[in-house]
């Protein structure tokens, strides 16, 4: 998803992605532990991910 996509999106939309990105991330973290995590590149895409998501969340919390 693209930051110009996720700036299109509602707050509560935001949250629940910023949700389902956590989960994803501690399962990731969990394969990377037991060594099945295939493309060990996904988790910090992940973790970038999430970071937009939580900027853009909190730029729409100081606006409103």
């Amino acid at each position: 998803m693209k930051v110009k996509e996720m700036r299109e999106l509602q707050i509560e939309e935001l949250k629940a992605r910023i949700d389902e990105t956590r989960k994803q991330i501690v399962e990731m973290r969990f394969q990377l532990a037991v060594r099945k995590l295939e493309n060990p590149a996904k988790l910090r895409t992940a973790r970038k991910t999430l970071a937009k998501l939580l900027t853009i969340q909190t730029e729409k919390q100081v606006t409103a």
